[in-house]
Order: C-alpha cells, then structure tokens, then sequence
C-alpha cells in the first residue's frame, strides 16, 4: 500500500525520499529512478538511468520500502523513507533537490 507520497503534477508518477536518493517511479511504465541528493553534480550525473520494476511495497510502520526488480521477487533494493526524527538518518538529511531539478531529471 502506497500512502504519504509526493506526488509531482503528473499522475503517473511516486516521489520517494530516502535519506540519501529521492526515487521516482513511473507507475504508467512500470520504470524507476535515483536521483542522489547533496551531490555537488548536474542532476543528470547524480541520477541512475530508468529501470523496469515489477512491484513497490511500502511499510508505513517502520518507513521501509521494497522495489522488486523481477517478477519472481528475488531480485529487490530496500530503503526507509526519510521523515521527521529519522532513525536511519538521525535526521541529517542529504539536501533536497527542487520540483525544477526532479522533473528535469525525471524526464532525461
């Protein structure tokens, strides 16, 4: 269950943010993205290319979230949610990227 994303004008897609990355998923193309934040790079370079996912489970108890990677399940990458008080983190956020920057790099 998806819940307490971000949505960007677009639908179709889940804004995600990790402590470290904030993670767009193109939920009308089944596609995902990474892009690091506190990087001293264009978002391009600090951005991972699209790859497929085959599903998105998210905990919204312990902010964990699984990307599947294959249809089967075997293959995933987890990360927690970044929020107020984080554990992960210890609340030192990486910096935040604007709407301009996700959407620039969301659409490369």
């Amino acid at each position: 269950m998806i819940t307490n994303v971000t949505l960007p004008q677009d639908d179709s897609f889940f804004v995600l943010e990790s402590c470290h990355s904030t993670w767009i998923f193109d939920t009308d193309r089944l596609r995902f993205r990474r892009i690091l934040k506190g990087l001293a790079l264009d978002a391009h370079a600090a951005s991972t290319a699209w790859r497929p996912y085959f599903g998105l489970e998210i905990d919204p108890i312990s902010e964990s979230f699984v990307v599947l990677l294959n249809p089967e399940g075997s293959r995933l990458l987890r990360s927690w949610r970044h929020v107020e008080q984080c554990a992960q983190c210890g609340g030192d956020q990486t910096a935040e990227l604007s709407l301009a920057e996700l959407r620039g790099a969301s659409l490369a």
